[in-house]
C-alpha cells in the first residue's frame, strides 16, 4: 500500500473505469463517491475509461449525480467515443451499420456519420461497428455479415468484453457479439478501439496534457484495464470488486515466470481489495 500513497504524491490524473469499480450494474460500489472527492481535493483530476458502448456520455453523467458523483460530459471517455473518434479520421460524413445501442449511435451521428438499419442498403455501407447491444438478433448479425461479405463494408469492433459486471452476477458483454459476426464472415475486426488498445488512455493524457507517469488506471479487469494502462505507460491499480480477483493476478505472476508466452503488461503495479485502501 505504501507504494500507492507514494505514487499519490504525484498523481495528477486518475482514470477510473465504471463497471466494476465505481458501480455493479445500478448499485454505487461503497465509499466511492467519498474516494472521487478527496482525490479531487488532492487537485487530481477523475476522469472515466469504460469499455461500455451502450450509453452516451450524457447519460453516464446523469448516472454519477444519482451517485453523489459530480462530473461532466468531458470527463468521460467510453469506447463508443474513443470508436467515433477514430472512424472519423478513417473517413468523414461514412455510411455504418451497427450491432450496438444509442451510446455507439449518438457518438456516430455526432461525428457527422449515417446510421443505416436496412438490409437492402449493404452496397452502401462502408463500416460495420460492433458493440454491445442487448436487442442483439439473428436479422442485425445477418445484415453485418451480408455487408461484410457481400459488399465493401470493413469491419470495427468498440471492445471485446466476453462479460458485463452487474449487481450479483456477470452477464454477457461485447465480444459475445463480436465472436458471431467473426463466425460467420470467417474476418476478425480490423481494430478493436477500446481497452486493452490504448488509445482511450492516449487521448485522455493528450487532452489532460499528462505524462504518462503521472496518471494511474484503477480497473476491475488484467485483459483490458491493466493490460490498456500498462501499455500505455501509466501506473495500474487492480480493484478487487469487479471481475478480476487475487487469485488471478496471482496465477498470471506465477505464468509469467514459467512462460515468455504470457504478457506481463496484464500484471498491475498495485492490488487493492477496493478503493477504500487507497487512503489506508
Amino acid at each position: 500500500m505504501t507504494a500507492l500513497i507514494d505514487d499519490l504524491k504525484r498523481l495528477k490524473l486518475a482514470i477510473f473505469d465504471l463497471d466494476g469499480v465505481v458501480y455493479r450494474g445500478n448499485k454505487l460500489i461503497p465509499n466511492v463517491d467519498q474516494i472521487i472527492k478527496r482525490l479531487n481535493n488532492l487537485s487530481i483530476q477523475v476522469v472515466y475509461n469504460s469499455n461500455n458502448s451502450t450509453a452516451t456520455r450524457e447519460m453516464y453523467v446523469k448516472k454519477l449525480k444519482k451517485y453523489n458523483i459530480s462530473s461532466n460530459i468531458n470527463d468521460f471517455y467510453t469506447s463508443a467515443s474513443i470508436t467515433a473518434t477514430e472512424i472519423t479520421k478513417l473517413k468523414q460524413k461514412a455510411k455504418i451499420f451497427i450491432i450496438g445501442e444509442i451510446g455507439l449511435k449518438k457518438e456516430l451521428e455526432a461525428k457527422g456519420h449515417t446510421i443505416l438499419t436496412e438490409r437492402d442498403n449493404f452496397e452502401v455501407v462502408d463500416f460495420v461497428i460492433v458493440g454491445l447491444d442487448r436487442d442483439f438478433n439473428y436479422n442485425k448479425l445477418s445484415i453485418a455479415q451480408r455487408c461484410i461479405l457481400d459488399g465493401n463494408a470493413l469491419f470495427y469492433a468498440t471492445n471485446s468484453d466476453t462479460t458485463l459486471p452487474v449487481a450479483e452476477r456477470l452477464m454477457p458483454g461485447a465480444g459475445v457479439m463480436v465472436n458471431a459476426v467473426e463466425t460467420c464472415t470467417s474476418q476478425k475486426p480490423i481494430k478493436i478501439f477500446g481497452k486493452p488498445n490504448p488509445f482511450g488512455i492516449n487521448l485522455i493524457l493528450e487532452e489532460r496534457n499528462t505524462e504518462p507517469e503521472f496518471a494511474c488506471i484503477f480497473g476491475d479487469r488484467l485483459n483490458t484495464d491493466i493490460l490498456a494502462g500498462n501499455r500505455a505507460g501509466i501506473i495500474t491499480v487492480a480493484v478487487l470488486t469487479g471481475v478480476a480477483t487475487l487469485e488471478d493476478v496471482e496465477n498470471i505472476k506465477k505464468n509469467s515466470l514459467l512462460s515468455k508466452k504470457v504478457d506481463r503488461n496484464l500484471i498491475p503495479d498495485i492490488i487493492l481489495n477496493s478503493l477504500d485502501n487507497i487512503f489506508i
